[in-house]
């Protein structure tokens, strides 16, 4: 009798498990950060979110932000960790992508260069290593090229090299003279002996949450689950710093403890990754101001035109997101 019982318990163990994995909707999600702005999908997968909201996430890389944008429109990735630059550059082609969650909506990066290279001067007849053109690093890259008085291009060559191990990789060698690098990245450069020629700290839409309006017209319960697992991500960050680093730790293969608590710190101020998290329609004003000058269409478009609120807006106006915050110490 014992025997049956025991039988029966781990069948119905098993079955209540097989049922459950079964509910789960399976959904790749395409990245292309390996910084601390990657932190909130991370944090959803292994603080077990995404499981919650019944969704099983498998995110995959690709070698910057401009491809994981094109395998967001081509439908091979439905939903993309990505930042603002390349999700506009595609809407201006005609393609239906969106940013429906803020993520990171101010960018820092800093222009790293070699030891001997201390001066805008000394950097003149160089170059600057980025992703990929299209990308975060490559607009940002020309800011920092103007607040030194350079040009780019005349002045200064912009390089795409790719990832970040083969950016540090050309700067080391000599391939370039310097490269733009965020968190921890910048800070593992600095104590390398890089000089931080510039920092560029702005508005700007970055490592967010983008998908197609397709997919959301489609597939609204699956966007709804994903922003919402976002936004509780974004608060498990900001409430639970050990985990936050021990995530940082795993993802970025990185076990220096003061780069560690200082990207974490970085990526988790709440003007950088906010509690309600909109896209930010200023960060992509920003993104379009300089495409406006040589591109009619993004003269004539609207940082709007790029955004769908709709899932953030209803789980502000639900009260969800301050129900989260209630009693956190600030």
């Amino acid at each position: 009798m014992k025997a049956v019982i025991l039988a029966v318990s781990l069948f119905m163990q098993f079955s209540c498990c097989s049922v459950a994995s079964a509910q789960l909707t399976k959904l790749t999600v395409g990245s292309n950060t390996l910084s601390g702005s990657g932190l909130p999908a991370w944090m959803a997968k292994d603080a077990g979110i995404f499981r919650k909201n019944g969704l099983d996430v498998q995110i995959v890389y690709f070698r910057g932000g401009t491809i994981t944008a094109m395998a967001l429109v081509a439908r091979e990735t439905p939903i993309g960790q990505v930042t603002g630059p390349p999700i506009v550059s595609a809407g201006l082609k005609g393609a239906d992508a969106v940013m429906i969650a803020g993520g990171n909506v101010v960018s820092e990066y800093w222009l790293m260069s070699r030891p001997e290279i201390k001066t805008a001067e000394q950097l003149k007849g160089g170059s600057v290593a980025i992703a990929t053109f299209g990308g975060q690093a490559d607009f940002i890259s020309r800011i920092a090229l103007q607040r030194l008085g350079l040009t780019p291009g005349k002045d200064v060559t912009i390089v795409q090299i790719g990832t970040i191990p083969e950016r540090l990789s050309a700067l080391a060698t000599g391939k370039v003279q310097a490269a733009m690098l965020n968190s921890p990245d910048n800070f593992r450069a600095e104590k390398g002996g890089y000089h931080n020629l510039v920092s560029v700290r702005l508005p700007y839409q970055g490592v967010g949450v983008a998908t197609t309006r397709t997919f959301i017209r489609e597939n609204p319960d699956i966007v709804r689950r994903y922003v919402r697992s976002q936004v509780e991500a974004v608060h498990r960050i900001k409430t639970d710093r050990e985990m936050g680093i021990r995530v940082l730790a795993k993802y970025l293969s990185l076990q220096d403890k003061e780069i560690l608590e200082r990207s974490y710190d970085d990526a988790s101020t709440d003007d950088k990754l906010p509690q309600k998290q909109y896209p930010s329609l200023e960060g992509i004003k920003k993104i379009l101001e300089p495409l406006a000058e040589t591109d009619s269409k993004a003269k004539a478009s609207k940082p709007e035109d790029f955004a769908d609120m709709r899932f953030i807006k209803e789980l502000d106006e639900s009260g969800f997101i301050d129900d989260l915050y209630k009693g956190r110490k600030r």
